[in-house]
């Protein structure tokens, strides 16, 4: 077996062009507070910071830096 050193790995721009390529559905906004209001009823800080990322992410429709 032969192996190659080091590994090529992708650079971060082919990484963020095959993302684009595939753009993944996002679910609606009642689904995502829903969730959201689950997550803060079980007490899950990581859940809540995540649902509220994708509520903004939904409704800016554009992430800007």
């Amino acid at each position: 077996m032969t192996s190659k050193w080091p590994i090529p790995r992708p650079t971060e721009h082919a990484a963020i062009r095959a993302c684009e390529r595939s753009p993944r559905p996002v679910p609606s906004v009642p689904a995502i507070l829903a969730d959201l209001i689950t997550a803060k009823r079980l007490g899950d800080q990581h859940g809540m910071n995540l649902c509220g990322h994708l509520v903004a992410r939904v409704s800016l429709k554009e992430v800007g830096e």
